[in-house]
């Protein structure tokens, strides 16, 4: 029987959420429903098991992690799955990102993981680039799931292949979210024959990282233009926070095109999903591909990886 895959979570909030209930929901049912790729080298959706977890909330650190993960702020659902009690308590994280103390204390606390995911929220690049250092010292793979560039720095990047330890990011491009969809539109009219004259993306959410985000927007930017085709005629409205709106996110798009003649073609789109369960639906491929590669002595970058994020190395910062 294959190993399980043992993974460390940074972010305690509804990513994390979505991916634990999801974990033991598969477990228990045996479901496919939302699965992309039931097995990846032998790994399976269930072949996963979360063996350490941090946070920086005081009301969520020492708490069991499926105790915390129903702590408010989050606000996603819970599934209809039993949850027992992980024995996994939720452990202080990073907070002065220059104690190099702290990062020693992290990676003590990662013995045992093969896999780190970052999650925390976007706009905290000394953060993640903190626990890059680390996972670099505990000797383990790292998935930095936001927009905060680490896969992209390439001193970080030389050095997890040189020490053989995979680095998969930056910025998830959710299952599917609106990067996907807008991305696929903008290609569908290039395919047939489509001049774009202009389009906008407006995503409106109700999650604590909508809320970090419309707070720091800057490196978001740029990740979500990244996931599209090289276009100057797209343009991304400021990130709305509404918390009535809780773990759903709505996005609107438009696109404004010319077909033959030069006559208008014009569409309006409107998606509503739950942020969070498009991160876990990319987030199980991600763990697996990298626990994959930390096995086979892979270090670096995985281009299997490319398709799952918005920012992958090359891209801008």
């Amino acid at each position: 029987m294959i190993e399980r895959v043992r993974v460390a979570v940074v972010g305690v909030g509804n990513n994390t959420s979505a991916l634990v209930q999801g974990l033991a929901l598969y477990r228990q049912s045996g479901s496919l429903v939302g699965i992309r790729r039931p097995m990846i080298d032998g790994l399976g959706v269930g072949d996963i098991d979360v063996v350490a977890a941090f946070a920086t909330s005081e009301e969520k650190i020492g708490r069991d992690l499926t105790e915390a993960i129903f702590l408010a702020p989050n606000n996603f659902p819970r599934l209809n799955c039993d949850l027992p009690r992980a024995g996994v308590p939720v452990t202080k994280g990073l907070v002065d990102t220059t104690d190099a103390t702290g990062v020693r204390r992290v990676a003590a606390a990662l013995a045992g993981a093969e896999v780190l995911l970052y999650s925390a929220p976007s706009g905290r690049p000394t953060t993640a680039q903190a626990y890059a250092e680390a996972a670099l010292t505990a000797g383990i793979a790292l998935i930095n799931t936001t927009a905060d560039p680490v896969a992209r720095d390439p001193h970080l990047l030389d050095r997890f292949a040189a020490a053989g330890l995979p680095l998969l990011g930056d910025d998830l491009a959710s299952q599917f979210g609106t990067s996907v969809l807008h991305n696929a539109l903008l290609r569908l009219l290039k395919e047939r024959g489509l001049t774009l004259v202009s389009s906008y993306q407006v995503n409106l959410g109700g999650t604590e990282d909508f809320r970090n985000l419309v707070e720091n927007p800057n490196t978001k930017k740029q990740s979500k233009l990244n996931a599209l085709p090289a276009v100057d005629t797209v343009e991304m409205a400021p990130l709305g926070y509404l918390p009535h709106l809780a773990s759903q996110k709505v996005a609107h798009l438009n696109l404004e095109a010319q077909g033959w003649g030069e006559t208008a073609v014009s569409l309006d789109v409107k998606l509503k999903v739950h942020d969070p369960s498009g991160a876990a639906g990319v987030n199980i491929d991600l763990v697996r591909i990298a626990a994959s590669a930390l096995r086979e002595g892979r270090g670096g970058y995985s281009a299997e990886a490319t398709s799952l994020l918005k920012s992958p190395p090359g891209t801008a910062i």
